[in-house]
């Protein structure tokens, strides 16, 4: 089994590194997402595992990237300074996993294994409203006729808490909480920009389903009459 291992601090590749290899794992390191990236799309690696902060991009974005090439690996974010937003948004962006640093290294390998466990296994990341399909693997929206656009990140997070509560109004206020942090600056203009991203790649599909908008409130994913 060979692993690739993403983070720009030295040390904490160094330490992992060593874990892994006393464990028989080959290791491939890289300091960056765009190394990284390179390394990924390469073909040769039985697991992914990378920091959520990284010096040219974040993991999320990384992710993102990877899966939307189409490399199916496990992946597990290993990362320090983590709020339940970040690990939220990085099972949506598509890692497998989830480990908060520091670590036990007992830990770490368990669950290094574990992923190894799931490798070939075909990951079920498709939700279906109506005519209207999201596949978070993918990172794109789909029609039943199998047209599809790419989303961005934000888009991707957005759209996936409207897919989990269909018909139920999802408040600004928890939107901006889950997606951007609630002590971030973002501001409800922020969430109406992209969902008028997402309304027209919607209507680019011509699915009959649609988000609403409830005044004052939020959004709803309903289905067309």
């Amino acid at each position: 089994m060979r692993v690739l291992f993403i983070d720009d601090d030295v040390r904490s590749s160094q330490i992992a590194s060593e874990l892994l290899k006393k464990n028989k794992f080959g290791v491939d390191k890289a300091f960056s997402g765009e190394e990284g990236l390179k390394y990924a799309l390469s073909g040769n690696h039985d697991i992914i595992i990378l920091e959520n902060k990284l010096p040219d991009m974040d993991g999320m974005s990384l992710v993102q990237k990877i899966r939307s090439s189409g490399v199916g690996v496990p992946i597990m974010f290993l990362s320090e300074k983590v709020e339940d937003k970040d690990v939220v948004g990085g099972l949506y962006a598509g890692a497998d996993d989830y480990l908060k640093k520091p670590y036990n290294p007992d830990e770490f390998i368990a669950r290094v294994y574990a992923l190894t466990r799931r490798k070939g296994e075909i990951r079920s990341e498709k939700l279906t409203f109506g005519d209207f399909v999201l596949d978070r693997t993918a990172c794109e929206i789909q029609n039943t006729e199998g047209e599809s656009i790419k989303l961005s990140l934000k888009e991707l997070l957005i759209v996936s808490l409207l897919f989990e509560a269909p018909k139920q109004i999802i408040r600004k206020e928890d939107i901006i909480d889950k997606i951007w942090g609630g002590d971030s600056d973002a501001e409800y203009n922020n969430v109406e920009v992209y969902i008028s991203f997402l309304r027209k790649k919607m209507e680019q599909l011509k699915v009959h389903v649609v988000i609403r908008t409830a005044r004052g409130l939020g959004y709803s994913l309903e289905e067309l009459n």
